[in-house]
């Protein structure tokens, strides 16, 4: 079973940084894309970042300059460095892997860590 295990949210100064970890459990055969999404009560799931197999990255306008989306291959994870917070970045924060694990290509989720930015 496939397993996302993120690690790094809590409660955070305006100003301040956090840096959002992502592992599978497997060694995918291979991966289009991995990422990072966030929602917040009430509001449509918003892309945060991605970095697609080639090594590419893009980042959403509200966190370009503040964010940056990295990989480590070798231990099959990502990263989100989060600095610069502010308030309204505010959210549940969800990783994701869009991969081929045998025959079968899939979207794989994490379970979702709280970031929260107040003074």
């Amino acid at each position: 079973q496939v397993q996302l295990v993120e690690s790094g949210g809590g409660l955070v100064q305006p100003g301040g940084s956090l840096r959002l970890s992502c592992a599978a459990s497997v060694r995918f055969f291979s991966i289009n894309a991995m990422g990072w999404y966030r929602q917040t009560p009430g509001k449509q799931r918003e892309l945060v970042a991605v970095i697609f197999s080639s090594g590419s990255t893009d980042h959403a306008d509200s966190v370009k300059g503040r964010f940056i989306i990295s990989r480590n291959n070798a231990e099959n994870t990502i990263y989100l460095q989060m600095n610069s917070l502010k308030p309204e970045d505010t959210a549940v924060y969800y990783c994701y892997f869009n991969a081929r694990l045998k025959d079968v290509t899939a979207v794989y989720w994490g379970q979702g860590t709280q970031v929260t930015v107040s003074s």
